[in-house]
């Protein structure tokens, strides 16, 4: 009979040593899967595009969007639930484990996305409320909201983010074990 790893337990020297990495990694490592996940996005778009037979690029938006929504929700389920670390995390040498240091579950993961909205959500709201709907105006909201979002890991006693202390989750700094 075969067993599985030992789970990462806190008071393991394994999990002791492990870090909470700066913000500023964090934010590298956030915008840098922003950049990998450009090209998903348009990869899905043309497929959805090419599917829907879309002739203009406002109709159907609303059906890209929520197939986008799905498609980014199974990446990131799928990564932190599978190893802990998306492409993007791997890079940067950081890992979402739970407060105890064990993989996520799926369920845990798909909690994580979710509220991992917070970073956009408020920030589009109050776009939209304003009427400055113009794509500045987008871009000069969205960064704002995520900016700010990153400052309120500071009042965290951990410096991890919201939805991480919600979930139950935490970002730690992962080295690969040397051969």
């Amino acid at each position: 009979m075969t067993t599985a790893p030992p789970a990462l337990a806190v008071s393991s020297p394994e999990t002791a040593a492990l870090a909470v990495p700066g913000i500023r990694r964090r934010m590298a490592c956030f915008v840098y899967e922003g950049v990998l996940l450009f090209g998903v996005w348009m990869a899905v778009g043309l497929v959805y595009g090419v599917l829907t037979r879309q002739t203009h690029a406002l109709s159907g938006r609303h059906g890209l969007q929520a197939v986008m929504f799905v498609v980014l929700g199974l990446y990131f389920v799928y990564f932190w639930s599978r190893s802990g670390q998306t492409l993007a995390m791997q890079t940067w040498q950081i890992r979402v484990v739970t407060r105890s240091g064990e993989r996520l579950s799926v369920l845990r993961a798909t909690c994580r996305y979710l509220l991992a909205w917070l970073w956009f959500l408020p920030a589009l709201l109050g776009w939209w409320l304003s009427g400055l709907q113009v794509g500045g105006a987008t871009f000069v909201a969205l960064t704002a909201g995520v900016l700010t979002y990153a400052a309120l890991a500071r009042l965290h006693p951990d410096r991890q983010f919201w939805h991480d202390a919600v979930c139950g989750t935490r970002l730690v700094t992962w080295r690969p074990a040397k051969p």
